[in-house]
């Protein structure tokens, strides 16, 4: 007779085995419990969903985008404001809202439709002239605030704030007048020596305050805002000097720039654009390349992020404090010796040099301090003030209302919150974009 097992209690069964058994079902079910579950996979957004993600996240370019979209909106109020006619139809609106719905829609719709006519193109337009017309003023007034963009911005990547670019610009184009005044050379030559002018005197104006900034400690903004004054000065004292000023005239104006030192027109003579604007270009690249390929690139952004750290490293942060404010104010010379060596003026007045300086300081800020968003902020405002003469011709608009909407514009992009905060934006989507991609996308 068998004995029964003492562990199961059932005869048939080895006590070795059973035990085995035991610690064996023991050991699966602490497995099960403590093993981590298998992630169930995620399942994959559509392309299509993650295009509108990240189109619709609180990026640099949906935010400007929606600030220049938030301005206009603005300034249609001050259009409706402006207009006493249609102001008069929300007098009885509560009667008939439709008058002043309709009122307002079509002072607003003819005054955008013609900044776009006068900015960019005009349906209307016939003739080569009429149709590349709106394209030559844009391009002609983005020339010169490319490099007085150029300068702010670069200024800025260092850690200093060059509000110089104004005087700096003057300067620059006192001395490329005078050298297409006074110099006799043959065409090609005398452009270039005007232009080397105009950019030797901008890089002196911005050496100034470069150098007493890095031996003396001086603050940038004070020494570059007095400057502006002393820049303006010396251009009212310097056309009515004998030799400079034009005989002809009674007023404060100088001889014209000889035709051999200004730019050559790009689409003909009747249309303003000039050769200036492939040299914004061209500066916009240098920058770029500087900035991001260079040794003295690598230096001015370690300077602006971190002195002390850049100091410690071993860069001479007094030496990039000069040399970055000399190359601001040679960018900034070139950007006011287009406005005589271009077709905007060909000579000098006491207001040659208009806004350009404080308006680089605004598409410095709307392009991100980086040279490829100055030049395409500078094209922004170009378009603005182009548009902006015809909106005040056709449509009786104040050309001042443009001089709003450009404040408008920098005063959402230098508040994001703001913008995020009116149109809901949600955090980037680019870690998700960058996972899905590496998943296999």
């Amino acid at each position: 007779m068998n004995n029964p097992n003492p562990v199961s209690g059932s005869p048939d069964k080895d006590p070795a085995t059973e035990a085995a058994r035991v610690a064996a079902g023991g050991a699966n079910r602490a497995a099960s419990v403590t093993a981590p579950k298998r992630p169930e996979p995620e399942a994959r957004p559509s392309l299509g969903r993650l295009f509108l993600d990240n189109l619709w996240a609180a990026n640099t370019v949906t935010v400007t985008v929606l600030a220049v979209l938030l301005a206009m909106l603005v300034g249609a109020v001050l259009i409706i404001v402006s207009d006493p006619e249609v102001l008069a139809t929300y007098g009885y609106i509560t009667a008939r809202p439709l008058d002043a719905l309709n009122a307002s829609w079509t002072v607003v719709s003819e005054a955008y439709a013609n900044l776009f006519k006068g900015a960019i193109f005009d349906p209307e337009a016939s003739g080569f002239t009429a149709v590349l017309g709106p394209i030559s003023e844009t391009l002609t007034y983005t020339a010169p605030l490319v490099f007085t963009g150029l300068s702010v911005a670069l200024a800025f990547r260092g850690g200093l704030f060059n509000i110089g670019a104004q005087g700096q610009a003057t300067i620059g184009v006192i001395l490329a007048a005078l050298a297409g005044v006074l110099l006799p050379l043959p065409p090609v030559l005398h452009l270039i020596v005007a232009l080397l002018a105009g950019a030797v005197g901008g890089a002196l104006w911005g050496f100034i305050p470069g150098i007493l900034k890095a031996r003396a400690g001086a603050h940038e903004v004070i020494n570059t805002i007095m400057l502006n004054y002393v820049a303006v000065y010396f251009l009212s004292w310097i056309i009515v000097q004998n030799g400079v000023q034009n005989p002809d005239r009674a007023d404060a104006i100088s001889k014209p720039v000889d035709s051999s030192a200004q730019f050559p027109r790009l689409l003909g003579g009747d249309l303003r654009v000039h050769a200036g604007i492939l040299l914004a270009v061209l500066a916009t690249w240098f920058v770029a390349w500087l900035l991001n390929r260079s040794t003295f690139g690598f230096e001015l952004r370690a300077v602006g992020a971190n002195p002390d750290a850049a100091r410690t490293a071993g860069i001479s942060v007094p030496k990039t404090y000069v040399l970055m404010m000399a190359i601001a104010g040679l960018l900034a010379g070139l950007g006011g010796s287009q406005m005589v060596l271009g077709s905007t003026a060909n000579a000098l007045t006491p207001l040659v040099v208009a806004q350009i300086g404080f308006d680089g300081i605004l598409v410095a800020l709307l392009g991100r301090v980086k040279p490829w968003g100055v030049l395409l902020a500078a094209l922004l405002f170009g378009a603005l003030q182009a548009g902006g003469n015809r909106m005040q011709s056709y449509s009786g608009i104040s050309l001042e209302l443009v001089t709003v909407l450009q404040a408008l514009i920098v005063i959402f992009i230098a508040a994001p919150a703001l913008v995020k905060a009116i149109f809901q934006l949600r955090a980037a989507r680019a870690a998700r974009l960058q996972t899905s991609l590496a998943k296999g996308w």
